[in-house]
């Protein structure tokens, strides 16, 4: 092995060697944000909250796999896979991770010896006088033109003796958490979405199913009041009131066809499709089984698992190394450089000893004035950190909030449920009483067309009520964080 080869060899071993040898770490050390405690720890709902009948608070309530799953609807799961697939949200969730990932691995990279090789060739005309030969009497000297190979390399090494780029390292380390963390926050709310709009379909197609029943037995009224005249007993003009409480009932179609027409389209875009190549499935609210038990993770372990928490607790963290950063930036610096350079003016002789010429540097930089600037950027990442920790704290009782919100729904759903069916039993019998009575001649017109306005607004309130408690159902999977992962998927 030449001997240029062996010094360039051994100087590469010897600055990696360096890399033990940083003195210490500035700055703040990040420790995870505790868990909540006392009356926090123990629950979501304010007192007088109403109770959410089939939930129960559990120590541990994640278990991994698909949670829509437990709607019982094979429509809905293959909608939401395809999603997870095709979406672009999940194309660029899964792209600004990766980015993330390889700009820590760069700042990582820049904390170890940076070895590089160089290799040249130039023609150039030396210049004599420049060294001062001006030429002998009698003797003239001509400048030579000569071509110069050149082959080197260079180590250079920063010993990062207050642990600037090991904190810099950290914070983009907990940048790429974040990232990832947010990649899950971006699965979880785009499975979220297809469910709800998947609900929002049955809802509209129920509601649709009721008017239309409704206008049927609103066209039946009129049958009634056109027997009524043959008989003589309403006059021509009573079929005005009939008519238009079918027209009104009518009218209440279109405006849930448009709706449904959008969720349908919304759909689509969820699952990263145009309407025109893809067809959203025919839900049916009946074809939903809602959970009988759901449980639902305690706040404790709720920080430790909602995505949008831990990626605020990485930013919280990547803040905090940041300060350290900008302290280190105040300390004395070392950097440790060494090149070694082979040139000859002949190629077969450039890898002679005698053509080589080597050079190993130390440098100290130790800040003196600038100006207050140094101290100026620390006071601002120590800022910028108590930013960081006040969005964490913000973004904890949004996530308790948003989950008794939820809870608070559902416990009412069920109320609002149980209310609207009595409703809509008393409404059937009343219309059917009126119907009879007016048969028979012992009731009026205008309590017949009262009943039946009665009937068709308590049968679609029902229908909504049962969509809207789903819909919250799904809500509640989603702000609890319920995992969407299989297990395999989960471990990697």
């Amino acid at each position: 092995m030449p001997s240029s080869t062996r010094l360039l060899r051994t100087l590469a071993l010897s600055a990696s060697g360096l890399t033990l040898a940083a003195c210490a770490t500035v700055g703040p050390s990040f420790n995870t944000p505790a868990a909540p405690t006392g009356a926090a720890a123990a629950g979501y709902a304010m007192a007088g909250d109403a109770a959410a009948p089939g939930v129960r608070l559990s120590p541990d309530a994640r278990a991994a796999g698909p949670w829509w799953q437990a709607f019982g609807s094979a429509d809905l799961d293959r909608v939401v896979r395809e999603a997870l697939t095709n979406s672009p949200t999940v194309t660029e969730a899964n792209a600004t991770l990766e980015r993330a990932r390889q700009e820590a691995a760069a700042v990582h990279g820049a904390q170890l010896p940076q070895v590089d090789a160089n290799a040249s060739v130039q023609r150039e005309r030396i210049n004599l006088q420049a060294f001062g030969f001006s030429g002998f009497p009698g003797i003239a000297l001509t400048n030579p033109t000569i071509n110069l190979y050149s082959i080197g390399g260079a180590v250079s090494y920063d010993l990062d003796l207050f642990g600037g780029k090991k904190r810099a390292t950290e914070a983009a380390g907990a940048r790429a958490e974040s990232a990832a963390r947010q990649a899950d926050a971006a699965y979880l709310t785009l499975s979220g979405d297809v469910a709800m709009q998947a609900m929002q379909v049955a809802s509209l197609r129920a509601q649709m199913a009721t008017m239309q029943q409704v206008v049927a037995e609103d066209q039946q009224v009129l049958g009634l009041i056109r027997a009524a005249q043959r008989a003589g007993s309403e006059a021509p003009s009573a079929i005005s009131g009939g008519q238009a409480q079918l027209a009104e009932d009518q009218a209440m179609i279109p405006p849930l066809q448009r709706q449904l027409d959008a969720a349908r389209h919304q759909l689509a875009l969820l699952v990263g499709k145009s309407p025109a190549e893809w067809t959203a499935p025919d839900f049916d609210l009946a074809a939903f089984t809602p959970p009988t038990d759901v449980p639902v993770t305690l706040p404790s372990a709720l920080v430790r698992q909602r995505p949008d928490i831990l990626a605020a607790e990485a930013e919280l963290h990547a803040a905090t190394a940041d300060v350290g950063v900008a302290v280190a930036n105040q300390y004395p610096d070392i950097r440790l450089s060494a090149n070694l350079t082979q040139s000859a003016i002949e190629p077969q002789n450039l890898f002679d000893y005698g053509a080589s010429g080597w050079q190993i540097l130390g440098g100290l930089t130790a800040p003196i004035f600038h100006g207050g600037t140094l101290k100026a950027q620390r006071k601002g990442a120590e800022a910028e950190a108590r930013v960081a920790l006040a969005r964490y704290q913000a973004t904890v009782i949004r996530a308790f909030v948003q989950v008794s919100d939820v809870l608070a729904d559902l416990g009412s759903d069920q109320q609002e449920i149980d209310a609207l069916k009595q409703a809509d039993a008393a409404a059937a019998a009343s219309a059917r009483d009126a119907q009879t009575a007016y048969r028979l001649g012992g009731g009026t017109l205008l309590q017949v067309i009262d009943a039946q306005r009665q009937l068709s607004r308590a049968r679609r309130s029902s229908v909504q009520a049962e969509g809207q408690r789903l819909a919250d159902l799904v809500q509640l999977y989603t702000v609890t964080a319920a995992d969407w992962r299989t297990t395999q998927t989960a471990q990697r």
